[in-house]
């Protein structure tokens, strides 16, 4: 059977630990994180349980796999759809491992309505400026969604709450769509606390997936942030992983300069972590 470790499919760089990779490589295909690799879900017409895992042995039901190795069923998981670097195998596999947790996770693209893509207004621990959600009605986006137990959940809110917030969105007005078709619902999503960063037009500025590129940018539009955490895009990372004070600073001089945005789009539907 063809090796299907994160490390052989190229897909073993984690965003946390290279900071100016976020967000990572995003599943493109159903897909099992499991021990390391990604074993292949074959999408079928009936509910995504029942869908079948790629595994050395044969196809063997989602569920049936799932129950062999004493984890929850997918009916005890949570979906939750992913803007950014949950959404990468390897920084998800991280984030659950590191913590002692099972890091097996089903994993599915989906076709969703409703949900864009913007920049937080916020240096995130690692260095990075991280992706955050914004509604748009005539949005059009495949997405992944992760199905996490309740443990999974936890460690997940730990690395995200208090920059995000988590809710669960209603499928009437954020329709999700599997690949055989069928639509989801209460499909958790993690939006910013902190506010999005605007462009040049005053609107949320669309998610730049060339983390580098994005730093340059901001360092290019601001002297103080040069004068914070340039000259350059390297620089920045390296000065703000594992400085609190001055990631702070530079996010004061994110809304300083005017850059920031605060929605409430996704208000209605939080939920308490």
């Amino acid at each position: 059977m063809l090796n299907r470790s994160l490390q052989a499919l190229g897909l073993a760089t984690v965003p946390a630990k290279a900071p100016l990779t976020y967000p990572g490589l995003p599943i493109t295909e159903p897909s099992l994180l499991h021990e390391g690799c990604l074993l292949q879900l074959e999408a079928g017409r009936g509910p995504v349980d029942d869908w079948n895992v790629l595994t050395e042995g044969g196809p063997v039901p989602l569920d049936v796999h799932l129950a062999a190795e004493g984890l929850a069923l997918l009916g005890d998981r949570h979906p939750a759809v992913s803007v950014g670097s949950n959404a990468s195998p390897a920084q998800l596999n991280d984030k659950l491992v590191s913590r002692g947790l099972s890091g097996t996770v089903p994993m599915v693209p989906v076709s969703t309505r409703g949900i864009a893509i913007g920049m937080c207004a916020h240096i995130y621990p690692a260095g990075y400026v991280a992706t955050a959600p914004f509604a748009d009605k005539g949005a059009e986006l495949t997405l992944a969604v992760t199905w996490l137990d309740d443990d999974q959940l936890k460690a997940v809110d730990e690395t995200e709450i208090p920059y995000y917030e988590r809710v669960v969105l209603p499928r009437d007005e954020f329709p999700m769509r599997l690949p055989n078709g069928a639509l989801l619902d209460k499909v958790h999503l993690y939006t910013s606390a902190m506010g999005v960063l605007a462009g040049p037009d005053g609107a949320p500025r669309p998610a730049q997936p060339d983390q580098a590129a994005l730093l340059a940018e901001l360092l290019a539009a601001s002297p103080r942030l040069r004068a914070l955490l340039g000259p350059d895009p390297l620089a920045w990372v390296e000065h703000a992983t594992g400085d609190p004070e001055l990631r702070d600073e530079g996010t004061r001089i994110f809304r300083e300069e005017g850059w920031v945005i605060m929605l409430d789009d996704f208000a209605p539907y939080a939920v308490s972590a």
